[in-house]
């Protein structure tokens, strides 16, 4: 039995409640970029430390934290296929 699409997409999404109780448990970094992301998404990398002013070491790790505890998902990115974009699971 398959599932489509749109099923898939929402078993992904969080409600608000999980996704607050999974994001406390992370570190700061990741706690902003995640902030960012709801404020303006979806974004490369290089925006996300553009936009929350860490280095992108600290972006990388923070999105890495944050596709662990499936609270980020990315994608690439429409208008350059050689980026991805990241977005929240909300």
């Amino acid at each position: 039995m398959s599932t489509s699409t749109a099923e898939r997409e929402a078993e992904e999404l969080l409600s608000e409640t999980e996704f607050r109780e999974r994001l406390r448990e992370l570190p700061p970094s990741a706690k902003l970029v995640a902030k960012v992301l709801q404020m303006d998404a979806p974004l490369s990398q290089g925006q996300l430390a553009e936009e929350s002013l860490l280095p992108d070491r600290t972006v990388r790790y923070a999105l890495n934290r944050l596709e662990e505890s499936e609270l980020v998902s990315s994608r690439y990115s429409f208008k350059d296929a050689r980026k991805q974009v990241y977005y929240l699971n909300t």
